[in-house]
């Protein structure tokens, strides 16, 4: 029976074999062809220790408990899928509408960082994400996000040294 462990435990086998593979293109000097440490080794150790366990989780028995945990996650999922009731305005929602609404705002974010700047890019997608998750409050919604990103910003590009634009590259860098 494929449970959610034995799902991510082929995965991880599947990912750990690619990374397995990709070792192989690690360049090495030649002075490094007979050290016993070198750019490939902990990627090796990784590899290795990531199939041995995914193999483990996969190869291992599956208890009765784990079964009906097994069961009650599933149903959860079904749960999850179906449209919620009406709320008090009589708006029926899907649970996952959320979560596509919160990706496109993520890829929004990605492609208009560069071109609005950091400040307000990441200002806007706060403040959109909090409000798809509920939140209606505006001082909330700007105070937080604005604090939040001028925190982040004055942190990366002040004390860790990291350049980070913060305003639209029409104003100038």
């Amino acid at each position: 029976m494929l449970t959610r462990d034995r799902l991510g435990a082929l995965l991880m086998l599947v990912f750990s074999l690619g990374y397995g593979v990709m070792i192989f293109d690690i360049p090495l000097l030649p002075f490094q062809a007979n050290q016993a440490f070198t750019a490939r080794t902990m990627p090796q150790a990784l590899s290795v220790l990531g199939i041995v366990l995914s193999l483990a989780l996969l190869l291992r028995p599956v208890s009765a408990a784990e079964t009906n945990e097994e069961a009650a996650w599933r149903q959860a999922m079904r749960q999850l899928l179906r449209p919620t009731p009406a709320d008090e305005e009589g708006r029926r929602t899907h649970p996952l509408v959320r979560v596509a609404l919160l990706c496109a705002l993520m890829v929004v974010y990605g492609l208009t960082v560069r071109p609005f700047g950091f400040l307000l890019s990441t200002t806007v997608f706060l403040a959109g994400g909090m409000f798809v998750l509920g939140e209606r409050r505006l001082w909330l919604l700007l105070g937080v996000s604005i604090a939040v990103t001028l925190f982040f910003w004055v942190l990366m590009t002040q004390f860790l040294g990291v350049y980070i634009a913060p305003l639209p590259q029409v104003l100038g860098r």
